[in-house]
């Protein structure tokens, strides 16, 4: 067994044996009198199983006719003592796409607070910050768009992370430390559920073409860490950031056409409070791509600088709005053009407008929920439109789609246009 497998293995069996120790009876001292005996911790179980599938409303050569087929049983347990908290979550699910049985462990972390100025949370977790909505720039933590394109819950965007959280609380700044001792990439597109535009072969490529990558994987050596200062003043949180690390996702290849994760360093701020009858943000990032400064080497990506502006608003009773700009622009860019020769190339500026809507009706219990992305320097567009119905207190009614626009087969949204797909969901909860 791989040495990530076996240190994952025995985080989960220290947090559950966590659990279990949280949850026996303590003696206060050597007696017999059973009313000495501390009474048992809450213990908290939940979870639920569902069944999702979903079919692509065109013919892709690279992929199956579902996008999605699945069956899927997810258990929490969480408990506390006087000196910690416990939580272990996990999903088991057979998968129609893969034709295999697959387990992720969602959670299992124990988090404690030594001092009133001091939080520690330890173990596999799923970590945010920054202020985009379903944008990220300083947030670097993995994240899981092909379970979004696909039709998966909006909660599985968000991977976990095998890490360690420190968060210390003073008057003059707020500061969150998470280093992750052995890198934890996104779960990106390779093909297997996703066609994508492959540079290399000049065309869409899926199932036919899976992306083979060289994922840094030395505990202690191929690590993160990332850093949040922050405060709040006059009702207005300010934010710095910083990160070391890797990119996220393939920011490279090798001469053999294997896909890399080159160095990475990001450092970017954000400002987010009330503006007018909403809430305004503005966050900037500055992508150091650390192999490849000069911007001279095709193999690697160049360093960007991101931006984001955001504006989010309760347009009735019970109807939320949320549009934003976002902007990539490609440093070095006459370099980057030189290096690249022939091929499709990226524009040095790249703009994305996105729109949420969010309704709620019928007390609540049916939501309308709309994400949209319109690139107009690219051409292409994505939309997710989305129904969930609360049918009673256990049974939840889902259905969605992910509606691909492009001219062109290389953009980003563009080449994921034989995906486009409906899906649909019964979910028991328990």
């Amino acid at each position: 067994m791989p040495c990530d497998k076996v240190v994952h293995m025995w985080v989960c069996v220290l947090v559950l044996l966590g659990l279990v120790v949280a949850g026996s009876p303590v003696t206060a001292g050597v007696t017999s009198d059973l009313t000495m005996i501390d009474p048992l911790p809450p213990m908290e179980t939940h979870g639920f199983f569902e069944v999702r599938g979903g079919m692509r409303t065109q013919d892709d050569p690279h992929e199956k006719d579902f996008s999605i087929l699945e069956a899927r049983l997810q258990w929490e347990l969480f408990t506390y003592t006087d000196w910690a908290e416990f939580k272990f979550k996990g999903d088991v699910w057979g998968d129609g796409i893969t034709e295999q049985g697959e387990y992720d462990t969602r959670e299992a972390w124990l988090f404690t607070r030594p001092t009133d100025d001091l939080d520690l949370k330890i173990g596999r977790q799923v970590l945010t910050w920054g202020t985009g909505d379903l944008v990220f720039l300083n947030d670097l933590f993995p994240k899981d768009w092909q379970s979004y394109f696909i039709g998966r819950d909006k909660e599985y965007l968000k991977s976990p992370s095998d890490a360690a959280k420190v968060s210390l609380f003073a008057d003059l700044a707020n500061v969150d430390v998470v280093y992750t001792p052995q890198f934890d990439p996104d779960r990106y597109i390779t093909g297997e559920y996703v066609s994508y535009w492959n540079a290399d072969l000049g065309r869409r490529a899926g199932r036919d073409a899976l992306v083979a990558s060289d994922t840094p994987a030395q505990w202690f050596r191929d690590d993160e860490l990332a850093v949040r200062v922050y405060k709040n003043i006059q009702n207005d949180e300010l934010a710095f950031y910083g990160y070391w690390g890797f990119w996220k996702r393939p920011g490279g290849q090798k001469p053999s056409g294997v896909a890399t994760f080159p160095a990475l360093n990001v450092y970017g701020a954000s400002l987010r409070g009330q503006v007018g009858p909403g809430i305004g943000n503005v966050e900037v990032a500055y992508y150091r791509s650390v192999d490849d400064e000069s911007g001279k080497n095709a193999l690697i990506n160049n360093s960007e600088m991101r931006y984001l502006v955001g504006y989010t608003q309760d347009l009735a009773k019970d109807f939320n709005a949320s549009l934003q700009y976002y902007l990539e622009q490609l440093l070095d860019y006459s370099d980057y053009r030189a290096s690249l020769g022939g091929g499709e190339k990226r524009d040095r500026f790249r703009h994305v407008i996105t729109l949420q809507l969010t309704k709620l009706l019928m007390n609540q219990n049916l939501e309308l929920h709309l994400a949209s992305y319109y690139s107009p320097s690219d051409k292409d567009a994505y939309l997710r439109p989305n129904i969930r119905y609360k049918y009673s207190d256990h049974i939840t009614l889902e259905a969605g789609a992910n509606l691909f626009f492009g001219q062109k087969s290389h953009t980003f949204f563009g080449q994921f246009e034989n995906n486009t797909n409906i899906y649909g969901a019964v979910k028991y909860s328990f």
